[in-house]
């Protein structure tokens, strides 16, 4: 892989815990807001101009003293993190500040092109999280919740699913037009359980794929109901696929918005929900963690052409323990050619009609994603075609005790 320098490697089993230890958290939905603009000088210095220089320079942004209201107990943040760099940008990293950099991308654009993903990262000292990147680019930073110890009325536990189709519009209805915003609703899809009922607050871990039909400025998904906020969750200025992972909270009806700049089919699928549940898991954020790495002896070798794999996470050198319901991740794919798709899922189940990413132009590319443990708390990767894939874990979720009703 000439010339692709992604970071490879792994934190000593240890160190993923430290302040992070015993932080199991409830999930708080928020209106959408962005958080932080290096290209805007009117956020202020914490959470505006200058861009990052490059050289792997960290900046800090402490989220708690942002306009998005994230109070300071917060243990870990739900966001989407924008690059949009001044040329090719090797790799970007999120993580907790105060914990050295780990050995972990969060995105990688050889190409320079923008490009969006979301990442659960533990709040740092002073409730901070810290960027750093090979190369000058500017970052952005949207949040769409936080996990607490101390939940208000609206802490949601969470609930694993076997990943599901929610939409796809190619099947079932016309594109979006430019500028349009379109309700989409999830309440009777994919089986959730009876005690998933309307009127009660909920949230959706979503897999959000464009398959535009020309260059996608931008796209956003927010609570339906309420007025477009001034975020995004994914880009296609090239035009290719695109897929961003997104916690989103939705309205009484189970509804959600999606809103394009640009003509595009909008596929939606769903791997955890957060809302009602006799088993109420919570979230442990833990300092990112490289996993697995196929493209390293004992991981490898490359996954072929539409075959799949089983990789047992707690193996790996990151630490985790045998109590893990689900595993929160960043998945990136290192393919030689084209990949048309890969997919995620928990092993021992069939494997479910989704896509976590795709790489239609063989671009590096990385997702996150909500993952339930499967059979020996494994995960399964297919991939359409022969790539090496990566996994670095933010967090794990746990199997709450059953509610008393």
């Amino acid at each position: 892989m000439t010339g692709r320098t992604i970071i490879a490697g792994a934190l000593l089993a240890g160190a993923i815990y430290g302040q992070n230890s015993g932080l199991e958290s409830t999930f708080v939905p928020i209106y959408p807001c962005r958080l932080a603009d290096t290209r805007e000088a009117g956020m202020g210095t914490a959470f505006g101009t200058p861009s990052l220089p490059g050289g792997r320079v960290e900046r800090s942004f402490p989220v708690p003293q942002s306009a998005c209201g994230i109070p300071s107990h917060a243990t870990a943040y739900a966001l989407n993190v924008t690059a949009v760099p001044k040329g090719p940008l090797s790799f970007l990293t999120v993580w907790p500040t105060g914990q050295p950099q780990p050995f972990v991308s969060t995105l990688n654009s050889y190409d320079g092109r923008i490009k969006a993903n979301a990442a659960n990262i533990a709040a740092g000292v002073d409730g901070a999280v810290s960027v750093t990147a090979t190369d000058a680019t500017d970052v952005v930073l949207d949040i769409s919740g936080y996990f607490t110890r101390t939940p208000p009325g609206l802490a949601l536990p969470f609930g694993p699913i076997v990943p599901c189709r929610l939409l796809d519009t190619r099947n079932t209805q016309s594109p979006l037009s430019p500028h349009e915003t379109r309700r989409i609703e999830l309440w009777s899809s994919c089986g959730l359980p009876p005690f998933f009922r309307p009127n009660f607050p909920t949230a959706y871990s979503l897999n959000i794929t464009a398959v535009p039909n020309g260059p996608l400025g931008y796209l956003s998904v927010w609570p339906s109901g309420l007025a477009r906020p001034l975020i995004s969750t994914l880009n296609s200025p090239t035009g290719t696929v695109v897929a961003n992972a997104a916690i989103v909270m939705s309205d009484a009806d189970q509804a959600i918005n999606v809103f394009a700049t640009n003509e595009t089919h909008v596929v939606i699928d769903m791997n955890a929900h957060f809302g009602a549940s006799p088993y109420p898991g919570r979230f442990q954020p833990i300092t990112p963690c490289r996993a697995v790495d196929t493209r390293l002896a004992e991981n490898g070798p490359i996954l072929a052409a539409g075959t799949s794999r089983s990789f047992p996470l707690l193996s790996s050198a990151c630490g985790l323990p045998s109590f893990v319901a689900a595993y929160a991740l960043n998945v990136t794919v290192v393919p030689p050619a084209p990949l048309s798709y890969l997919t995620v899922w928990p092993t021992g189940h069939a494997q479910p009609f989704v896509s976590t990413l795709n790489a239609m132009d063989g671009a590096v590319v990385s997702n996150a994603a909500i993952v339930g443990a499967g059979t020996g708390y494994a995960i399964s990767v297919f991939a359409s075609h022969a790539t090496h894939v990566i996994l670095d874990v933010t967090g794990y979720f746990t199997y709450g005790t059953p509610n008393p009703d």
